[in-house]
């Protein structure tokens, strides 16, 4: 894979290693930001010997960041035609899949919440109301992941971007 002439690949190099080591700082792991900006900012898809090489890394552990990041749809795997070697990119929205695969979680939060609620006779106790407020702003949360999605969606497609395969 070549990308296009007087690209400044040191400089690209240096946003993959800022942007994992930002996303790192938040929680993400840091070889799958890598990854995910190497492939981010390559023009082709990229097979994971490729990212490999990029990165300088082994396939190994390329091959656990691309599960990582296919598992949270912040990757697309594709076969390669006549080939047992798969090739990665970027979905066609990643950040809203993966905030909406995350969202699960909120509905996972607040079902185990409600029975908290239940077992905590309900809000007439102190227990019981402080886990009723968690449930609540998970809820809270949960609607307003769904109204920004809806929004996001609506600003991609004003702006020409809803129906492009592989932002």
């Amino acid at each position: 894979m070549t990308e296009p002439p007087g690209r400044d690949e040191e400089e690209v190099h240096l946003f993959v290693e800022r942007m994992a080591m930002a996303f790192a700082e938040v929680g993400f792991p840091r070889m799958a930001g890598r990854v995910l900006f190497t492939v981010m900012s390559a023009d082709e898809p990229l097979t994971a010997a490729e990212i490999a090489e990029r990165l300088g890394v082994s396939a190994a552990a390329v091959s656990g960041a691309v599960r990582y990041l296919t598992q949270f749809a912040m990757l697309v795997r594709e076969p390669v035609k006549g080939s047992r070697r798969d090739r990665y990119r970027m979905p066609a929205n990643p950040w809203y899949e993966a905030t909406i695969t995350k969202t699960g979680l909120y509905k996972n939060f607040i079902d185990i919440a409600n029975g908290g609620v239940d077992a905590l006779l309900g809000r007439d106790t102190p227990a019981g109301e402080r886990v009723a407020e968690m449930r609540d702003f998970f809820l809270f949360v949960q609607e307003e992941i769904d109204a920004l999605g809806e929004r996001w969606r609506a600003r991609r497609a004003a702006t020409g971007h809803g129906d492009r395969a592989d932002a």
